[in-house]
This record gives structure tokens, C-alpha cells and sequence, in this order.
């Protein structure tokens, strides 16, 4: 387990994150990362969009269901 501080970065507060985290995490400086609650009250740091993984899984949803369709419309 990683722990962090919180800390002021200029007029705001954030926390650092060590090389450590950042290899864990697969980020590096400029990179977007997400907290999102987690199932039993706690929260989860990550560097995917849950909303943007939602809307795929919604795409492959519909890419399965109505696959003769799309293979008619790519013609």
C-alpha cells in the first residue's frame, strides 16, 4: 500500500504522487486520472474514464446485437 500526503500546490491542494505510484498507475506528468467510488465505500484512483468505459461497453453491446446491420451498412 502507497500512502500520500496532502499537500498545498500553489493556491490549490493536491497530493504528490512518487515514480512508484506513477509506474503502478501507467501515467506520467499531463496524464488525466479519475477517483471514482468503489463498491464498499471506498475510492479508487484510475487512469481510465469509467464513463468513456461505459459507453464502450454499451457500443459492444449493439455492435454484437446488431452485427448482420453493420455488415450490411459497410458494404
Amino acid at each position: 500500500m502507497l500512502a500520500f500526503k496532502v499537500t498545498t500546490v500553489g493556491s490549490s491542494v493536491g497530493i504528490i504522487l512518487t515514480k512508484e505510484a506513477l509506474a503502478l498507475l501507467k501515467v506520467r506528468k499531463g496524464d488525466t486520472l479519475y477517483l471514482t467510488e468503489a463498491p464498499g465505500g471506498g475510492f479508487r484512483l484510475t487512469p481510465y474514464d469509467p464513463e468513456f468505459q461505459r459507453q464502450m461497453e454499451l457500443a459492444e453491446s449493439i455492435m454484437h446485437e446488431d452485427r448482420e446491420v453493420l455488415r450490411a451498412l459497410s458494404k
